[in-house]
């Protein structure tokens, strides 16, 4: 018998995950990838939408797509560039570091319960290697 195809247990590893993170997160009114966002912008020093989009590895369409949809929940704000005109510096509110806070602490609840299953320091394991692939 065959061994399971990576590509299937990392993808159903996610939707796994997925199951256990969405739920925490709904009580903050964002998803994962509005948690990514607010993650990358909550860093002691500003970035612009682009810096923030070079970090995440996503395209600035759909960067300013999710600051947009933050800046409707009043959770991140933007400003100029001092300078450059043409950017604008997004960062988290008051609301927004709040929330991130929160959140952060729902998803490593959550991340933890995912975990629960692995023994000894296998999770720290499993997490240490995919980072390597990653």
């Amino acid at each position: 018998m065959s061994r399971p195809r990576l590509g299937y247990l990392l993808k159903h590893a996610g939707l796994r995950l997925a199951e256990l993170t969405g739920p925490a997160l709904e009580p903050y009114g964002i998803d994962g990838r509005e948690l990514a966002v607010l993650s990358v912008l909550g860093t002691p020093e500003p970035l612009s939408q682009q810096e923030a989009a070079q970090r995440l590895g996503i395209d600035r369409t759909t960067m300013v797509a999710l600051v947009d949809a933050l800046e409707r929940k009043e959770l991140v704000g933007r400003r100029p560039h001092p300078g450059d005109r043409r950017k604008n510096m997004v960062e988290p509110t008051e609301r927004g570091r709040d929330t991130l806070e929160r959140a952060a602490r729902a998803v490593d609840a959550a991340e933890e319960a995912f975990l629960a299953g692995l023994p000894g320091d296998d999770a720290r394991l499993l997490r240490d290697l995919l980072g390597r692939l990653v």
